[in-house]
């Protein structure tokens, strides 16, 4: 059984492999972390991440340029109910669209945009950079299980994914103002923050996602 986390030249592969690497080991789990831009690898994987960083129309279109990658995804992940992480713009581009620079086309998979974080508090700094305390709004998702209650998770953007449907979105900070911090629906789940620079409890909710079974 593999993690497949998906190379596309726009996130911190490094980290976010270590990172899965240590929870598999520390909690036994029978599982291997494949660092891969391959379709086929994909429509293959348990469970499938993908991270991001940078702007959401150049991660957009470099996911475009993986020669079957977006297919993969939508049969796997939409068709078959594989287990799929989105990680900071990896998580954005769940949305239908995104206005970064422009409007971009998302997957899809999830109704609503990614907009720019418009704090009400002027002197609070974009983007919204550090440690932030998650405010659950979905208690029983089991992803999220022991990770309410004000635990601390490490943010760094400046656009947030706005939800067309409320019960998608399952857990916000607040910045000035709520801010969304995990979407989810089905076998999908997104993060704002960076589950993998997040310490006890990044390593707590990526092994809720690697014991999920959606």
């Amino acid at each position: 059984m593999t993690v497949a986390i998906i190379d596309y030249e726009s996130g911190n592969l490094h980290s976010a492999a270590k990172a899965f690497e240590r929870v598999i080991s520390d909690n036994k789990l029978n599982l291997k972390v494949v660092v891969t831009g391959d379709a086929k690898a994909v429509a293959a994987a348990s469970y499938i991440v993908l991270p991001g960083v940078g702007a959401f129309g150049d991660c957009r279109r470099g996911l475009a340029d993986l020669d079957g990658m977006i297919e993969s995804l939508n049969e796997t992940v939409i068709g078959r109910g594989r287990p799929f992480l989105g990680i900071c713009v990896g998580m954005q581009l769940m949305a239908a669209q995104g206005l970064e620079h422009g409007t971009h086309q998302g997957l899809g998979w999830i109704a609503g945009e990614v907009d720019a974080i418009a704090p009400k508090d002027p002197g609070l700094k974009i983007p919204h950079m550090g440690w932030n305390d998650l405010q659950v709004t979905t208690a029983d998702h089991p992803v999220l299980a022991g990770l309410g209650g004000g635990v601390d998770f490490y943010f760094v953007h400046s656009y947030e994914m706005r939800c067309d449907n409320p019960s998608d979105t399952l857990a916000r900070v607040d910045y000035g103002g709520p801010v969304t911090a995990v979407v989810g629906r089905d076998n999908l789940i997104g993060t704002q923050f960076h589950p993998e620079k997040s310490q006890r409890a990044g390593q707590r909710f990526i092994a809720n996602f690697l014991r999920w079974k959606p």
